[in-house]
């Protein structure tokens, strides 16, 4: 993958039992200031059928999430989410792929 290019990610967050409260108050706290580091175009939470929370990233490049990886937003999540969680966070990294009219074939193409 070309570091130039877009990158979306999806992170799934799995709430241990009667710990949902206590993830979306961990995200809550982390997502403002992950909106303010550079190359953030889109982070938030869906709420998913089963339970999971659904994080939808979008980042201007591969550089721009490797430093939101490594950054203190990050670290600080992962300590208050600790005990937390059913099982570990699932992160996937996708490529845009537009096809079709460009608002709409790629997520903020």
């Amino acid at each position: 993958m070309s570091t130039a290019q877009p990158v979306v990610v999806t992170a799934s967050f799995h709430p241990a039992e009667g710990r949902r409260d206590e993830v979306i108050a961990a995200l809550e706290k982390a997502i403002p200031r992950v909106h303010e580091e550079p190359g953030c175009n889109l982070y938030c939470i869906q709420d998913a059928p089963d339970g999971t929370l659904l994080m939808i990233e979008h980042w201007d490049s591969a550089e721009a999430l490797d430093a939101h990886g490594a950054g203190e937003p990050v670290a600080e999540l992962n300590r208050d989410l600790e005990g937390s969680l059913a099982r570990p966070v699932e992160v996937t990294r996708l490529t845009p792929r537009p096809i079709g009219q460009s608002a709409k074939g790629a997520l903020l193409g």
